[in-house]
């Protein structure tokens, strides 16, 4: 079992012969990910990098049973193509694209959601099963396959966890990059959820950022849940000052509980396991394990 991609996704990749999905792709592909096609309107009946290319996510499911896709189109499109894909019936969307206009989500997250589709992103590094897909831009060969899942709102600091759970001898389930936009599909809750559910998951790491609730709210559920697995969690930010955004466009302190802080206290008080920087996660990770770092 694994969470979202797996050995078996078929993944087509929207925004397919742009620069980007060109370049992420021929990466995915030689990853091991079961990239089935792509779509580029106007390029229908092509191929590129050896895949076939379809006009719409539609045309594309239906040649190839398509079940998971990744978008690599221009903000002011992107939400498009995020309702193209559920309404495709494409079950796991994954918006790599940063700057998605905020009016934009708040009629595409809804309008998937009513479709039943999971939408990991937007401003995200996506999601990666260790050794069976990588359906994202992070470095695979970072990522070793293991019984420890990661949700992080930062794409560098997920690719810090993973080798920081590596050096503790450690390894990774699946690592889910959320985002960092105002508006995202998946939250930290409902990420740690699906590792919660994991028959493969051991343990968690849980990496937040300044601004918004979604620390608190994970960390309040996975002690209302009864602290099923360890978790480990870090929150970015440490040092923001109140009222200036951090690089993501969700990273700023609006009130008191927004905070670095302010999240640590929470998490700690909900029987999460706190790491001080990031240096620590491994280390803090093993010893929660009752393992030798």
């Amino acid at each position: 079992m694994s969470v979202l991609v797996n050995k078996d996704s078929k993944v087509i990749v929207q925004g397919f012969t742009g620069s980007e999905g060109s370049f992420h792709a021929q990466q995915m592909i030689e990853y091991g990910t079961k990239v089935v096609g792509g779509v580029t309107p106007g390029k229908g009946g092509s191929t590129h990098l050896g895949k076939p290319v379809f006009n719409s996510v539609a045309e594309a499911v239906k040649a190839t049973e398509a079940d998971t896709s990744i978008i690599f189109v221009p903000p002011a499109f992107a939400a498009d193509a995020i309702m193209e894909a559920a309404d495709a019936g494409i079950k796991v969307i994954i918006a790599i694209t940063e700057g998605i206009p905020v009016k934009d989500m708040m009629v595409a997250k809804p309008y998937i959601q009513e479709r039943g589709a999971t939408l990991i992103g937007p401003n995200c590094p996506g999601v990666i099963t260790p050794g069976e897909a990588k359906v994202g831009i992070m470095p695979g060969f970072v990522f070793k396959k293991g019984r420890v899942g990661i949700v992080s709102k930062s794409g560098t600091l997920t690719y810090e966890a993973a080798d920081q759970i590596a050096k503790a001898g450690l390894g990774v389930s699946t690592a889910i990059g959320i985002g960092g936009d105002p508006i995202i599909g998946t939250s930290t809750k409902d990420a740690v959820q699906l590792l919660m559910e994991d028959s493969e998951t051991d343990a968690i790491v849980m990496i937040g950022e300044i601004g918004g609730n979604y620390e608190a709210e994970a960390a309040r559920w996975i002690n209302a849940d009864g602290n099923k697995k360890p978790v480990v969690g870090f929150i970015a930010g440490q040092t923001a000052p109140p009222g200036r955004r951090m690089g993501h466009a969700g990273a700023i302190i609006g009130g008191a509980d927004d905070t670095a802080e302010a999240k640590m206290r929470i998490m700690k008080e909900n029987g999460i396991h706190v790491a001080e920087s990031p240096a620590e996660i491994g280390e803090v990770m093993a010893k929660a394990l009752n393992v030798n770092a």
